[in-house]
């Protein structure tokens, strides 16, 4: 009977050192689940740079009354009226071509990045911006604006403009969204004599105001009595 006590005592110690460790074990599960940390990263891109509509490969043709005028080409164009101002972006260059009735080109503007501004009316071209106008006046720089509120363009960097008659280069450049009325300032410029209203070659040109300058200059001839008199 003994010995039956004394085995039935360590099997119930044994048990209870089982039960202890099992609980030990659950306790630092436990305690380590609730410690845990959720570790996230943050998101790839903000919500403001969420485009809500890209379009890709671009080539489209639009009409003004029935007649096809216009065509926009472009590889990415994105749409976002989320960011402030909101924008459509073409970072993948912009070209737009303007035809005639019999499907001539007229006119074109091109450049490598483009942004429009649509709740401002406010386009941003930049990045080799290159400008032909149906009068055959022949603009680029590396950035252009143009206020469609305002109906002008102008730029704060180096433009070059170059006419039949003549070609311009400055730091400021400011026109009517025509072309037709413009002014370079910080400028250099060659010009045809004509310009200056005189039909001779450069060279006659400049010396014949040099001419009149010098005769402005001259004392006028004071009259003198004929001893025949």
């Amino acid at each position: 009977m003994k010995d039956c006590a004394a085995g039935y005592s360590k099997r119930q110690k044994s048990d209870s050192m089982h039960i202890i460790i099992i609980c030990v074990v659950l306790a630092f599960v436990v305690s380590a689940c609730q410690e845990a940390v959720e570790h996230t990263a943050p998101a790839i891109h903000d919500r403001d740079s969420v485009s809500v509509m890209t379009s890709l490969g671009v080539n489209t043709l639009i009409s003004d009354s029935g007649v096809i005028k216009y065509r926009i080409v472009t590889e990415r164009w994105d749409v976002n009226t989320v960011r402030h101002p909101s924008r459509w972006t073409f970072d993948k260059g912009l070209f737009l071509e303007q035809f005639d009735e019999k499907f001539h080109i007229q006119a074109y503007i091109q450049c490598d990045t483009a942004y429009y501004f649509d709740q401002l009316h406010l386009w941003e071209l930049r990045s080799r911006v290159r400008v032909l106008t149906k009068d055959g006046l022949r603009f680029s720089s590396q950035q252009l604006f143009w206020d469609e509120q305002k109906h002008e363009l102008y730029s704060y960097t180096f433009s070059r403009l170059v006419t039949p008659e003549r070609t311009l280069q400055g730091t400021y450049f400011r026109s009517d969204e025509r072309m037709t009325k413009y002014i370079v300032t910080n400028s250099r410029g060659s010009f045809q004599s004509a310009d200056f209203g005189m039909s001779t070659s450069g060279s006659d040109s400049a010396k014949a105001v040099q001419d009149s300058m010098l005769m402005n200059q001259r004392s006028k001839a004071t009259p003198v009595r004929s001893e025949n008199n």
